[in-house]
């Protein structure tokens, strides 16, 4: 996502290096430039032309610093404007009521059901929340079956009634079953429907005068582009929703509906949907977004998913086993699984400053960990605890075993090794220390630096 952007504004950004100051000449063909770049992202063309004026009038009206070049200048610029542009600051859900209750909407195939049990999950997870999902997409075929399979995914309840048509009746019914079984959040979803069809849009607008939520939250596919925005104004104008939703941020998209959104619907854009898992749902923060289009990564971002996965008691076990060197398979197979929930590969890479654009035309495979995970599932539980008894004889079961071959088990088994060396030599400074020094980076003044590896 944003990757020809990114590219475009910094190409952009060239035509100020060298010069010695800002003029109204050099920022109108540097402007020029973003804004065919932003067009080109499937951005608004009203929200463009008005994007790049403020910039404009912003720029020509400062003084440049002799620390500071011009080029940099508009840099900053354009990331504050950015971050303006998709909302400013982040906007929370509002649950405060018990039980606080989430009417979903939006288009069929947005993404509602698998966004209804991400935020299931992420509420009950981050927020020890106790949710109750409710399956009012009466229409669908097998769509309250497939709530039931994402709520089964991550160990949440569903509320629904086979054969009742009546989604009012089946919403009331369940906040009365929330209040009773003492479930504090109640997330609903709802038939997909389009803004033209009268009959489905008055049925969504009854269900919210009837159940009154605290959020309606409007689910849009970014892959969509600026239909996304479009559609988002109807249905606004109908029923008034408190946030947006954009679901497959992680797909090859330009990126025009997150920037457009927030300024045609004027509603913050709450979360995003980054990827397949249950886990991968983020909520949205626009100035960390700004630093991912201008290419200055996201490391906040990438140390809380990290520290979503830390476990400090499960690190002061390691860290005497490290020290014992008693680290072994078992250890090496669950750092993995945990880095595995921090989400999709490429996209971790690409919140490191600089590491992104580097890795544009890499293909980064998800299943780059299958082969290593199948051999060490071929092993035994004596071997995995007691790496030094692999033999040939035991490493060639393995391969035969793992569907692989002698030379990507050694290979394994080699590294391995040198990072249960590595790990020894750093558990002076200890795994704890290490996560106080990401915990710090979050508090870092100004854009992050790529760190020292």
């Amino acid at each position: 996502m944003f990757e020809n952007l990114s590219d475009r504004l910094e190409r952009s950004f060239k035509i100020l290096k060298g010069e010695g100051k800002i003029t109204e000449i050099n920022v109108a063909e540097t402007l020029k430039d973003v804004r065919r770049a932003l067009l080109d992202a499937d951005v608004n063309y009203k929200v463009a032309k008005s994007f790049t004026d403020t910039v404009k009038q912003k720029a020509l009206g400062m003084n440049v610093l002799t620390a500071v070049k011009p080029g940099q200048l508009m840099v900053k610029i354009v990331h504050d404007e950015l971050a303006q542009l998709m909302g400013g600051e982040t906007v929370g859900l509002n649950l405060q009521n018990r039980p606080a209750i989430i009417l979903m909407s939006g288009l069929q195939g947005s993404g509602k059901t698998t966004f209804s049990g991400k935020l299931a999950n992420m509420l009950k997870t981050k927020q020890r929340k106790h949710p109750l999902l409710v399956a009012c997409d009466v229409y669908r075929p097998a769509a309250i079956e497939q709530l039931k399979v994402v709520a089964a995914q991550v160990g949440v309840p569903v509320y629904s009634e086979e054969g009742n048509k009546n989604v009012v009746e089946i919403a009331e019914h369940a906040i009365q079953e929330a209040k009773a079984k003492a479930y504090d959040t109640v997330i609903i979803d709802t038939a997909g429907r389009l803004a033209i069809d009268e009959e489905m849009m008055q049925e969504i607008e009854t269900l919210k005068r009837a159940v009154n939520p605290d959020e309606t939250l409007f689910v849009v596919d970014s892959m969509t582009g600026q239909d996304a925005v479009n559609t988002a104004k109807e249905f606004n104008d109908r029923l008034d929703f408190d946030g947006v939703v954009l679901t497959k941020l992680d797909g090859d998209t330009r990126g025009g509906a997150a920037l457009s959104i927030r300024t045609v619907v004027t509603k913050p854009i709450k979360f995003v949907g980054t990827g397949e898992k249950m886990e991968a749902i983020d909520a949205f923060h626009p100035s960390r977004m700004a630093d991912r289009i201008l290419g200055m990564g996201d490391i906040v971002s990438l140390v809380e998913r990290a520290q979503e996965q830390f476990d400090e008691e499960e690190a002061k076990r390691l860290q005497k086993k490290i020290e014992k060197n008693k680290f072994d398979f078992n250890d090496f197979l669950g750092q993995i699984q945990q880095i595995k929930k921090m989400g999709n590969l490429k996209d971790l890479a690409a919140m490191i400053p600089g590491v992104g654009k580097q890795l544009k035309d890499v293909d980064i495979d998800d299943n780059a960990f299958k082969s290593i995970e199948a051999i060490i599932q071929s092993m035994t539980p004596k071997e995995r605890t007691n790496p030094e008894i692999l033999n040939t004889s035991r490493r060639n079961r393995i391969a035969k075993g793992s569907g692989t071959n002698i030379q990507e088990v050694n290979r394994l088994i080699k590294q391995f090794e040198q990072t249960r060396k590595m790990m020894r030599m750093v558990t002076g400074a200890g795994m704890r220390g290490m996560m106080g020094q990401m915990r710090n980076m979050k508090n870092m003044p100004g854009a992050p630096k790529m760190p020292k590896l």
